[in-house]
């Protein structure tokens, strides 16, 4: 199943939209210091997520939600 989700950044005041495999391992990663986007805060919550059954999918998931959001 992949999944798209959506986080916030209380410290950013901002939201992430992403799709992967595993939302709360990928919330691990997006919470360490890295170079991305989502790395200069570590606060990073997930406030939604939505399965769906195929990569394609979540995608184009993914582009609606970020017109919509």
């Amino acid at each position: 199943m992949y999944y798209c989700y959506i986080l916030y950044s209380v410290s950013a005041d901002r939201y992430y939209i992403g799709s992967c495999l595993s939302p709360a391992e990928r919330l691990k990663k997006h919470n360490t210091n890295h170079k991305g986007h989502t790395g200069k805060h570590n606060d990073w919550e997930i406030v939604h997520t939505e399965p769906f059954s195929s990569k394609t999918e979540a995608l184009h998931s993914l582009g609606y939600t970020a017109t919509t959001f």
